[in-house]
């Protein structure tokens, strides 16, 4: 897809977005033509919207709902998380900063297992529910999110395993013949910049591209370096509440933070790589008990035989980069240069990054990715668009996933492999309640099972 550069994130960008949307889209199209714009807005032009998880980022996805403009009035009404200081804080926050958009009292904020239900239940079809979970739950809450005719918002990645990138490829054609409008969280590809880059690359300003460079390498990140559990919190509680440590409730550290990075690399080559084969190790793990490597180094391959390389550390005291590169037969192109926004998009003759081989750069102030998501996801519903991110997102999620278990196996891992692998990290989630035990459990050593390249090679933990 396409993005035209545009000084009004509600305008030009919108529109080519939603130009561009593929054949996805396009099947919605048909089927959205038999029903009322009104059907989608709310009768009186609200969009009501709940929150199910209330941690950082569905703050960050709630006030970015909120903060767009010149659609209509929008509000938040329901909230659920199984924490209730997170809730209480989101909701401090939010209703602080929105106090005229945020209307949830009391007995519309849940915190229980199926409190998803229950605040879901507060709203009328064609309202709008964000989902921002751990990605463990996705499938759960939004099968029942389709089920009542709601508009979906839904954080990366969407799936961790074959099992439910499967099911999430059947919920995505069931909201597609519902004409749900399902927006993504992989922001990058709302990005003006990167998408002025993505036009000037298939117009060959760079030639053929020959290889693609990702890094995202810091120090600890998130819950990913985690220790023992503490004795005043259940194992289940414990294991959600540091979700980044823990494959079966995020893909860990590797499918949570590195999707980015991989999906915009995927998006300027316009392809999927179709195998990996990966490297990976645990270094200076202390105390942590976590299921994490400390580093990543990847080879994707295209069909073409184009590659693509990754790394991804996670160990203090070392080089930092977070950034994406493309080079082809003419020049090359710097994708992201300082996190996910701004991009600070560039293309070079030759290969060295140097002033005087610079082409082209995008100009400064970039509008925000994270808005313009939520800006372009408003309007389709409003106007009746056709948009559904859930396939695109199923395929970024399952190429993520195939990296990551290429390199906890130590073989290769095609993405058909991936997509068709049988293990299923947490089966039974929607019976979960708090006096559930956890899906993953402690060893006779007393130690969370682990990768285990090269001896186990069908499954990334025992």
């Amino acid at each position: 897809m396409t993005h035209q550069i545009s000084t009004s994130a509600n305008d030009a960008s919108r529109r080519s977005f939603l130009k561009s949307t593929g054949a996805v889209a396009a099947t919605a199209g048909v089927l959205a033509s038999n029903l009322s714009r009104s059907v989608h807005a709310g009768e009186d032009n609200k969009i009501r919207v709940a929150l199910i998880g209330c941690g950082g980022r569905g703050s960050g996805a709630a006030a970015n709902a909120l903060l767009v403009e010149n659609q209509g009035p929008i509000e938040l009404v329901a909230m659920a998380d199984v924490f209730d200081h997170k809730l209480k804080s989101c909701y401090a926050g939010l209703q602080a900063q929105f106090p005229k958009q945020v209307d949830v009292p009391e007995e519309r904020r849940f915190v229980d297992f199926d409190g998803y239900k229950k605040a879901m239940d507060c709203l009328k079809p064609g309202d709008v529910v964000v989902l921002t979970t751990p990605v463990a739950f996705r499938v759960i809450h939004f099968a029942y999110a389709i089920s009542k005719g709601l508009n979906v918002f839904m954080e990366k990645p969407v799936t961790v395993d074959g099992p439910n990138s499967r099911r999430m490829l059947e919920l995505a054609q069931l909201s597609i013949e519902k004409n749900l409008k399902v927006g993504v969280g992989l922001m990058c590809r709302h990005c003006d910049a990167r998408g002025e880059l993505y036009r000037r690359i298939k117009e060959g300003e760079i030639g053929d591209i020959l290889l693609l460079r990702a890094y995202r390498m810091a120090g600890p990140t998130g819950s990913a370096a985690t220790g023992p559990k503490p004795p005043d919190m259940s194992e289940l509680m414990y294991q959600i509440n540091r979700f980044h440590g823990f494959l079966w409730a995020s893909g860990g550290a590797f499918s949570d933070f590195l999707i980015h990075n991989i999906d915009e690399c995927c998006w300027m080559k316009d392809a999927w790589p179709v195998k990996a084969q990966a490297s990976g190790g645990r270094h200076y793990r202390n105390e942590d008990v976590d299921q994490n490597f400390d580093s990543y180094s990847v080879e994707y391959t295209f069909e073409d035989g184009t590659k693509m390389m990754l790394n991804g550390r996670t160990i203090p005291g070392c080089k930092d980069e977070f950034a994406s590169y493309a080079h082809g037969t003419k020049g090359s192109a710097i994708i992201s240069t300082a996190s996910h926004t701004p991009a600070k998009c560039k293309i070079y003759k030759g290969q060295s990054f140097t002033k005087a081989n610079l082409l082209w750069q995008y100009p400064p102030n970039e509008p925000n990715p994270y808005q313009l998501e939520w800006n372009h996801f408003i309007a389709a519903i409003r106007d009746n668009e056709a948009y559904n991110e859930v396939e695109r997102g199923v395929k970024a999620s399952v190429v993520t996933s195939m990296g990551r278990m290429a390199a906890h196996t130590g073989v290769e891992i095609t993405y058909d492999q991936m997509l068709n692998c049988e293990h299923e990290f947490a089966p039974g989630l929607e019976n979960l309640n708090f006096d559930s035990p956890a899906p993953l459990q402690l060893g006779p050593d007393g130690k969370y099972p682990v990768p285990q390249p090269g001896i186990l090679t069908d499954r990334e933990y025992a």
